[in-house]
């Protein structure tokens, strides 16, 4: 059955709704500041960044805060989303033909539905890696007021926050190469929610099939 609501006029889909824009946005540009912050901590030869947005103390209070509007955008993210990241036999097929999505080989590979296998496993990564931070910053935000007796808390943090950050360094950088590079187009529709039936059809034919009616919701 077609679902008309995702139909615009020019010929094209909507594929993200603004609440999904809002999200997206407000978890990456929240994950940004923590990240140069974090490597402006991390690194003596890095601290200028945080001279750069506002001092030492001004970064290292408003750190944890922004953590904890990232983790609530985390949240709200698995909330819209995580219903459509269940993995699929279409999705362990694209995956075997990973290397012609690299080469931009699209014409050669499989048919992806909404999200492709390795956005999946990107959405995935990223609320593992969240969950270990706001776990781990939380430890570290509070620690005066862990007991001496728990002192491993202390170091389990120490050693767990900087390992999921530069985890999710890795999977951010791959996501920005998935957006601008593998899937062309893909950033206007993070931007005004859109895309054109060519796209879709060429990134995620499953997608682009059930919204025009062509094939039954696969699942």
């Amino acid at each position: 059955m077609k679902e008309e609501s995702h139909l615009l006029p020019g010929g094209r889909i909507l594929r993200y709704e603004f609440h999904e824009r809002a999200v997206h946005w407000t978890v990456g540009l929240s994950y940004v500041y923590l990240l140069l912050t974090g490597l402006a901590f991390w690194s003596p030869w890095l601290f200028w960044i945080a001279v750069v947005l506002g001092g030492g103390t001004v970064v290292r209070d408003l750190h944890p805060w922004v953590g904890l509007i990232f983790s609530t955008g985390i949240v709200l993210m698995y909330r819209q989303w995580a219903s459509q990241m269940h993995l699929t036999d279409a999705d362990r097929t694209w995956a075997k033909a990973l290397p012609l999505y690299i080469r931009n080989e699209d014409d050669k590979m499989p048919p992806a539905d909404k999200f492709n296998g390795g956005q999946k496993q990107l959405f995935w990564g990223f609320l593992w890696c969240a969950i270990a931070l706001l776990v781990s910053g939380v430890i570290l935000w509070f620690t005066e007021y862990i007991p001496w007796n728990l002192r491993y808390l202390r170091y389990f943090a120490i050693l767990v926050h900087p390992i999921a950050a530069l985890l999710t360094i890795g999977l951010f950088m791959i996501h920005l190469y998935m957006a601008l590079f593998l899937e062309g187009g893909a950033n206007r529709s993070m931007l005004h929610g859109d895309v054109s039936m060519s796209w879709a059809q060429v990134f995620h034919r499953l997608w682009y099939d059930r919204v025009m009616g062509s094939s039954p919701a696969r699942k």
